[in-house]
């Protein structure tokens, strides 16, 4: 039987925050709102925050949201972390370990359901892919590692090509698009056993990316001045959490 969830709290960054799934009226939605919609038309009195913030590292979301969340007693936590981490010159997988794992066991023996993921290989998404690809195995072993160990449920979108499809991700590339986030969202309600869930969220997208080589040539240049450079020149993490109290939704 399925368990009921009254309290989710969502913990994390950008991802969490929902960019880059335009809500229609000037925000943004996200695979967690998204979440909170299915859970809340299964329970009567169902309440929802989200605390992500875009920009934010491990060490931040531990020292900024950890503290507020396990103040609002959920009994359903998502966490997603380490994405801005493996962007740093000295990202460190072990402290990302450590992280990740004191904020699952804090929410876990606060009596909280913990559900997170990995990240998909992004080696055809974005141009440094091939680059990053090091960092973010090491990022997701640090991932299954630390969810092992708390009992966290995980999941591994990593072990799936469909993560990997660029038609899933914005120009940007750092955050995926609408569809990207609907199956976020129903991988998730799938991994809580939700009604309704199953595993379509895996299936691949129709038909192929018909992008010319001239046309991906154009796009890495474009990508590199207008939101490469910039990521790494500014790194702050900015903004406030979108929904910082337990609120119902609609």
């Amino acid at each position: 039987m399925t368990r009921g969830f009254h309290r989710y709290v969502a913990l994390g960054d950008s991802s969490t925050e929902g960019l880059e799934d335009p809500d229609g009226a000037g925000g943004y939605r996200g695979w967690a709102d998204r979440l909170a919609v299915r859970l809340a038309a299964l329970e009567a009195g169902f309440l929802y925050a989200n605390l992500g913030v875009r920009g934010k590292r491990a060490r931040e979301i531990r020292d900024e949201q950890l503290a507020p969340a396990l103040a609002m007693r959920p009994d359903l936590a998502t966490l997603f972390a380490g994405s801005n981490d493996i962007l740093d010159w000295n990202f460190r997988p072990r402290v990302l370990r450590e992280e990740l794992s004191e904020m699952q066991r804090a929410l876990a023996d606060a009596g909280a359901v913990v559900l997170g993921f990995t990240l998909p290989d992004l080696t055809g998404v974005m141009p440094i892919g091939r680059l990053l690809a090091g960092r973010i195995r090491a990022m997701n072993d640090a991932i299954r590692e630390a969810s092992a160990a708390t009992g966290a449920r995980l999941v591994d979108f990593a072990r799936y090509a469909i993560g990997s499809d660029p038609r899933l991700w914005t120009e940007d590339r750092f955050h995926v698009n609408a569809e990207g986030h609907a199956r976020i969202a129903a991988a998730l309600a799938e991994a809580l056993g939700l009604p309704g869930s199953d595993g379509g969220w895996k299936e691949p997208l129709p038909g192929v990316d018909g992008r010319g080589r001239w046309t991906r040539w154009r796009e890495t240049g474009r990508w590199y001045r207008r939101h490469f450079l910039p990521r790494v020149l500014k790194r702050e993490a900015t903004g406030a959490a979108k929904r910082p109290r337990l609120e119902p939704i609609s």
